[in-house]
């Protein structure tokens, strides 16, 4: 993994340099978010649209996961619903600088968050299902991940592109996702 300027995937994740100074256009942490979501067994797509802000926490050097939008699904009557969407992670410092361990809120286990060769893949159990995830660095302001989920309740795919969003002027909010 190359995260040149910044010193490990907190501070990538942040928008900082190694010197802890906010890049000239870093988003303090502020991510849009594009997700196709695919149903194999049910042969439907839907979509995803949002942000993502990662924050620093009082705790030790955790940063806060936030991921807020709008998500659109095929509905039983052959329309489409479109209805607001968000979820909170917890990521913990590990041995790694390359790597954050995911949380959920209540601080359960969820999976390794790295872009290295050797930890760029982990999985979850949520019985009785299995997620299997790939991150992917696609430049210093955009990554990927994939979540390939399989088991006898779901047979899903979904693709999510992160990319940095511009640093808003002092004052600016961006959308309703402050």
């Amino acid at each position: 993994m190359n995260l040149q300027p910044y010193s490990g995937l907190r501070a990538y994740l942040l928008g900082t340099s190694q010197a802890g100074a906010s890049q000239a256009n870093a988003s303090r942490g502020r991510w849009s978010v594009e997700r196709t979501l695919f149903d194999r067994a049910a042969g439907i797509r839907g979509t995803f649209t949002g942000v993502v802000i990662f924050s620093e926490t009082d705790d030790g050097g955790q940063l806060r996961f936030h991921e807020e939008g709008t998500v659109r699904w095929p509905a039983s009557d052959g329309g489409t619903f479109t209805g607001p969407a968000m979820r909170d992670y917890l990521l913990k410092p590990t041995d790694s600088p390359d790597a954050l361990d995911m949380t959920f809120p209540d601080g359960r286990p969820f999976h390794r968050m790295s872009f290295s060769v050797d930890a760029s893949q982990d999985q979850h159990w949520c019985d009785p299902d299995t997620y299997r995830v790939r991150y992917s660095l696609l430049g210093p302001d955009a990554f990927s991940y994939v979540w390939d989920v399989a088991g006898p309740r779901k047979d899903l795919l979904l693709e999510s592109v992160l990319r940095r969003q511009p640093a808003a002027h002092d004052g600016e909010q961006l959308g309703s996702y402050a």
